[in-house]
């Protein structure tokens, strides 16, 4: 058998003492095989390492691209909110042109200052301008709350004074529809003179009413009026009601349009129950018959 030892001297060069070391062929194998194993390991964790940045760059590129696909959405979004306030801008402008109020000084959302792109730098800009343009908006449209809200109760104090104008304007019958028995007119029965007021068919004590708001200003006997109630209406206009059995208000009671005043009568000089009414204004009888069924359109037309 060969003999499978290998000697390996080490000679110094000094001449000293000759080293010696004994190797065999398990020596050698197993060295070969430590190296193998080394350069395989080697080779292993390379391999294992290449495989795992690949894995680390296919999950970056992933996460990238939904990075990407995010950001896209995100513009689409901004633009779209974008869109909505200047719909809300639009919307400001024309309440502000309804209520007749001035335009802001500048408009709080400017086209020219919107910053294109899918960038992440670029989105964070258009995020940051939509921030800033939102709370703009949300300012005016609060101040233009303000503007409406104080125009409408404006509108509505007019409409509430109109109101109060129009029911202190006699427009009423005071007997509910009666017929008209004596004109606004000149006659010759019973008397020969100019009738300042109409005589209202009724019944003797039938209800009446007061043809528009106001204050009780006389509630007595008035000559040939008989019992008469008078009452001003604070604008101008005074009715009268006279031939009455009774008055059913004091002076100084304020009344509303409708609200019974007194009782139909035949007192004074009169022929019979009925009611004679009658309208002043600025102390100057009017034809009571066009107020009869409402205010009429020339004193409507009159009215602020």
């Amino acid at each position: 058998m060969i003999d499978d030892r290998y000697y390996v001297k080490i000679v110094p060069h000094k001449g000293e003492t000759v080293h010696r070391l004994q190797i065999t062929r398990r020596h050698i194998f197993a060295a070969l095989g430590f190296v193998a194993f080394v350069i395989l390991g080697s080779l292993g964790f390379a391999a294992l390492t290449a495989l795992r940045a690949h894995a680390q760059v296919a999950t970056l590129r992933a996460e990238t691209d939904a990075q990407k696909a995010t950001l896209h959405q995100i513009d689409r979004q901004t633009d779209a909110l974008r869109k909505q306030l200047q719909s809300v801008q639009r919307q400001n402008q024309e309440i502000r042109q309804l209520i007749g109020a001035p335009a802001p000084a500048k408009s709080p959302v400017k086209k020219t200052s919107w910053v294109r792109g899918s960038s992440l730098p670029a989105v964070a800009a258009r995020m940051k301008l939509l921030s800033a343009e939102g709370s703009a908006v949300a300012r005016e449209t609060a101040l233009t709350r303000r503007l409406a809200m104080h125009v409408l109760n404006i509108r509505h104090l007019r409409d509430l004074a109109r109101a109060q104008m129009i029911a202190a304007i006699p427009s009423i019958d005071p007997v509910a529809g009666a017929e008209v028995i004596g004109c606004y007119c000149y006659r010759t029965y019973p008397d020969t003179e100019f009738h300042e007021g109409v005589d209202l068919a009724a019944d003797y004590g039938d209800t009446v009413r007061a043809a528009a708001a106001g204050t009780v200003v006389a509630n007595s006997y008035d000559g040939g009026y008989g019992i008469k109630v008078d009452i001003d209406h604070g604008n101008g206009y005074h009715t009268w009601y006279a031939h009455l059995s009774r008055a059913e208000v004091r002076i100084g009671q304020h009344v509303y349009k409708g609200e019974p005043i007194a009782a139909v009568g035949s007192t004074g000089f009169s022929t019979g129950p009925h009611l004679h009414y009658q309208v002043m204004y600025d102390g100057t009888p009017v034809n009571p018959t066009p107020f009869l069924t409402g205010v009429p359109a020339n004193v409507l037309a009159s009215l602020p």
